[in-house]
């Protein structure tokens, strides 16, 4: 095990556990802030693991997360934006 896996492993556990946390509870904003940041944690888990294993199959997952993970939050606000409260 190497450095860039025990970051990914790392970042994972404490990085995703807040993000399901407030994924699974509260206000639909507040899931959909969790959404998202869980979004942008795990492209950077994906991006550790690709240096760590030196894969490159790793990176254009990451970075097609990247580029898709902002249109699926503007698709749920969207959704959000017609609920009635």
């Amino acid at each position: 095990m190497n450095v860039w896996l025990l970051a990914a492993a790392l970042l994972a556990a404490g990085g995703l556990a807040p993000c399901l946390l407030l994924g699974l509870r509260g206000a639909a904003q507040q899931r959909l802030a969790g959404l998202n940041l869980a979004a942008t944690v795990t492209a950077a888990v994906l991006l550790l693991l690709a240096r760590g294993f030196s894969r490159s199959s790793y990176t254009d997952l990451a970075l097609d997360l990247a580029v898709l993970a902002p249109a699926g939050t503007l698709v749920f606000t969207r959704f959000l934006a017609g609920e009635e409260h």
